[in-house]
């Protein structure tokens, strides 16, 4: 009877072991701020990101690749789990760098633009909300993001991802997308391959736009164009003209908003040009029951 009560506790203290083992997954990028990172585990089918504007789920590759983005304000710490093919789950918690945001004034915009109150523009608010919300919550699988990204157009960046703007005096959301100042009229390439989800016109807020799917819950978007040379539905391959840069919605002069939103957490759209030669790193976690 003893003997059995030994081995019990001795199976029980290396099953304990077994389930709370340190385990190791690859991180690719800068743990900061409005970045987006590659986190590789092959034996993970789902990876919860637990403080990151809220809890968010996300899907590997069948190769093991997570794609996530950190939200701007994310935390100084962020947690997550990567929910392995045995239903057991490895705990990590990862040191989030700060970033540094500029606050621009921007000033000359009509009022209407700054302080909606009549009922039509309220109504074209609420479309365009509806309208960009589906396209950012869209998730098919997909590898179009595999080839990598360029830049949709050369030119001086007058507005940069995380800067809160004040318009007309009135404190604004920190800016979702980079600004690049463009002649009008200049083609605008699509940074990667992929399919137009929106190709909307008319919006009050970003004008003229177009939105492409790249897979995984990945998405670019295209603002103030002068026009769309595409529709929704349509296929693009990376260097793809899909409009023209322009000055609509809420702008000031020809520009273009380009932006990047992965599992509807917006993030700087340059994280996107090395997303093939980030750094990648070896990270350790706790195996725990799930």
């Amino acid at each position: 009877m003893q003997f059995k009560v030994i081995y019990l506790t001795i199976c029980s203290l290396l099953i304990t072991i077994q389930m709370t083992r340190a385990e190791s997954i690859e991180i690719c990028g800068d743990l900061k701020q409005g970045e987006l990172i590659l986190i590789k585990d092959k034996s993970a089918k789902r990876i919860n990101i637990k403080n990151n504007l809220g809890k968010k789920n996300y899907q590997p590759t069948a190769d093991g690749i997570t794609l996530v983005a950190l939200h701007r304000d994310a935390p100084s710490k962020v947690e997550f789990d990567a929910v392995l093919r045995t239903d057991y789950v490895t705990h990590y918690v990862q040191d989030v760098a700060p970033a540094q945001w500029d606050i621009q004034r921007i000033n000359g915009i009509a009022s209407s633009k700054v302080t909606p109150t009549s009922a039509t523009d309220l109504h074209e608010i609420k479309r365009e909300q509806k309208d960009v919300g589906r396209s950012v919550t869209h998730f098919e699988t997909g590898n179009a993001w595999r080839k990598g990204f360029i830049l949709p157009i050369e030119g001086r960046i007058s507005g940069n991802f995380g800067n809160q703007r004040i318009f007309n005096g009135i404190p604004k959301s920190p800016h979702s997308g980079t600004d690049i100042a463009a002649p009008e009229g200049t083609p605008v390439k699509a940074s990667g391959d992929g399919k137009v989800i929106l190709s909307g016109k008319d919006y009050f807020y970003t004008g003229n736009m177009v939105i492409i799917d790249h897979g995984q819950g990945l998405q670019t978007i295209y603002a103030h164009l002068k026009e769309a040379k595409v529709r929704e539905g349509d296929t693009v391959r990376q260097g793809d003209i899909i409009g023209l840069v322009g000055k609509t919605g809420r702008s000031t002069g020809p520009h273009l908003h380009w932006g990047a939103s992965l599992n509807n957490v917006r993030f700087r759209p340059h994280s996107l040009l090395d997303i093939n030669t980030k750094k990648c790193r070896k990270i350790e976690g706790k195996h725990i029951e799930k």
